[in-house]
């Protein structure tokens, strides 16, 4: 433990120098809270530290990880292309071959989860990169810069591996279609992968052409969720797809310095999520109306708040925007604030793992009283209660 403390104190007076606006999705006041503790030697924080040493020297020997590795081809031809099932359909029983495959929602299909597609594949390498990244970043341990930059350049550089910069292919249904706009909502930890490279970048460790490629890839896969059929149809959903679009395309676009089109995005969330996602009493139709409603629901409030936080950090108010019928995020917290505190008992169907759907939510209200502070909606006794010290961006 005192070895791993002493790279994170190290880290602690470069760490203290820098300013919220150097990183895209995460405002480095958290990270220098968290620095205060692990300097104080409080002991969860510490903890939190060597778990993530333990998690990326595990890492150092995973991958790396690539669109190649799937034994299913896409119907394009090219392995390069991403290509995924949609989790919710199965096979159906009263037809021979089993097509079209039917709905079950909340249900996952195994099929949809094996090495025949990129799913899973995909989750461990923006798993591993975020784990080793932070690594180096607390430890300054360069074998984990070097895993995490292998990684990345396997996935979005090399010829022989890259994945194309489009999600055609993505949450497909047997003997119905190829894929579908419901597939965006897979790459929401590309936020992730732009805070690697951020991290990796403030401690010059990847080199000029590596950075200028995986811009190049980012901005190509920007453009196509901003141009193609999928893009365009994800972006006019009325429910969590159209929320965690906005948050992929907003993320981008900061990334890649274009901060008057995100703005416009962020100012357009206003009518278009909050105005049409949330009813005056807080209670998001859309996602209640699932099998699993109160993850749906915890989902979406999730992908708005990321959205008020980079509204936050662009002087667009979000957080306090209210509809001409009253709906606001912070009415959609008051909503769920008497189920995350166990005054209530969740009174919608939720199907799966209701407890942990439960502790995600607690998380959830911890970290929007980490970014937009307490008041009449997060008070004292909620967030007292919910605000587990360990650091949320690990």
């Amino acid at each position: 433990m005192k070895k791993n403390l002493l790279y994170v104190l190290i880290c602690f007076f470069f760490l203290s120098r820098l300013t919220s606006q150097e990183l895209t999705n995460l405002d480095f006041e958290l990270v220098e809270s968290a620095q205060k503790k692990i300097a104080d030697k409080d002991t969860l924080y510490l903890l939190a530290i060597e778990k993530l040493i333990r998690n990326a020297d595990k890492a150092l020997y995973e991958g790396p990880f690539t669109v190649m590795s799937k034994t299913q081809v896409p119907p394009s031809g090219n392995k390069h292309d991403y290509l995924s099932l949609a989790p919710y359909f199965w096979p159906d029983p009263d037809q021979p071959n089993g097509l079209p495959w039917m709905r079950k929602d909340g249900q996952v299909n195994p099929g949809t989860r094996g090495d025949n597609v990129d799913y899973e594949e995909k989750n461990n390498f923006f798993r591993n990169v975020k784990i080793l990244s932070w690594a180096f970043y607390f430890s300054n341990n360069k074998k984990y810069a070097e895993k995490a930059k292998e990684l990345l350049e396997v996935w979005f550089i090399n010829p022989e591996t890259k994945m194309n910069p489009n999600l055609n292919y993505a949450q497909g249904i047997p003997g119905q279609n190829d894929g579908r706009c419901f597939g965006i909502i897979e790459f929401g930890g590309i936020s992730e992968i732009i805070t690697a490279i951020e991290l990796l970048e403030l401690k010059n460790a990847l080199d000029a052409k590596t950075s200028k490629e995986l811009r190049s890839w980012l901005s190509e896969y920007l453009n196509w969720l901003q141009t193609s059929e999928f893009g365009i149809q994800e972006k006019t959903r009325s429910n969590n797809h159209a929320t965690h679009y906005d948050g992929q395309v907003v993320s981008l676009l900061l990334f890649l310095n274009r901060n008057e089109e995100a703005r416009e995005v962020l100012v357009s969330v206003k009518t278009n999520r909050i105005a049409t996602q949330i009813e005056p009493d807080g209670s998001q139709p859309h996602e209640l109306g699932r099998t699993n409603a109160l993850s749906y629901s915890t989902m979406n409030l999730k992908g708005l708040t990321k959205l008020a936080y980079f509204g936050k950090r662009n002087n667009i108010d979000i957080w306090n925007y209210k509809a001409e019928n009253g709906a606001s995020i912070q009415k959609a917290y008051a909503f769920l604030a008497p189920y995350a505190l166990g005054e209530k008992e969740w009174d919608y169907e939720q199907i799966k793992d209701l407890e942990g759907s439960l502790e995600n939510l607690k998380k959830l209200f911890r970290n929007a009283a980490n970014i937009f502070g307490i008041n009449e909606v997060i008070d004292p006794k909620i967030y007292n209660e919910l605000n587990n010290p360990i650091m949320s961006f690990l």
